[in-house]
């Protein structure tokens, strides 16, 4: 009987930029995928983890380092690779693009963010692992508090509004959107008003930190 031995990691970030989700694709310098957009990924290594294969793939391919990985699921169908049988372990992380500096890294041509909608033809499954992200981030938004790595320490309701309909691909009405944020408590005023805006200021919240963890672990439901 043989034995498959043929793992690697692909990493899913997403990060969103004004009204729209996008996702971190590289560009391939070698290989079977040369000159073609994919997921940042890689080979597992005999001495590491998947966490830790997922953490070196961005570091090496990307530049990104200190992100926070969760696993999403893996990947084995059997014809998923043109050449042989190969499984994959996907990571998910949703980060602000603005915030890190891309590297283009070894054997690679390329490294850009690209809008979900908007993607160029992906190698191999990564369109479907792709798909399956963006289906596990809306569930994610509607089930436990998104925003605190990617808004700044304070910020306007809008802001908030904005960056849930990035993710969920929806327009959001805005009295219902603000009614649900502000019953959840987790939102404190800042007593403070934006600053250098050409339309009207806009009132300035923070996130309560021991509120939105408390909702991370045990969860809630958000209704579109």
């Amino acid at each position: 009987m043989k034995v498959m031995h043929a793992l690697t990691v692909d990493n899913l970030v997403f990060g969103c930029k004004g009204d729209h989700l996008e996702i971190l694709l590289i560009r391939h310098g070698d290989g079977y995928s040369i000159g073609q957009w994919g997921l940042p990924g890689d080979w597992l290594l005999d001495h590491e983890t998947l966490s830790q294969a997922a953490a070196r793939v961005l570091l090496d391919k990307t530049g990104l380092s200190d992100i926070y990985l969760e696993q999403l699921r893996t990947f084995s169908d059997l014809d998923r690779y043109p050449t042989d049988r190969i499984i994959t372990t996907a990571f998910i992380s949703l980060i602000a693009p603005e915030a890190y500096e891309l590297v283009v890294g070894a054997y690679q041509l390329d490294v850009k963010w690209f809008p979900v909608s908007d993607i160029p033809k992906l190698i191999f499954d990564h369109e479907a692992i792709l798909e399956a992200g963006i289906v596990h981030l809306k569930h994610k938004v509607c089930h436990e508090p998104i925003g605190f790595n990617l808004l700044p320490e304070k910020f306007s309701l809008l802001e908030l509004q904005t960056l849930y309909e990035a993710i969920l691909g929806v327009s959001l009405d805005k009295p219902n959107f603000r009614r649900k944020m502000k019953k959840m408590n987790l939102l404190i005023t800042c007593n403070e008003k934006q600053s250098g805006v050409a339309h009207r200021a806009a009132a300035l919240y923070r996130f309560d930190k021991e509120r939105y963890f408390q909702l991370k672990k045990q969860g809630f439901v958000f209704e579109v």
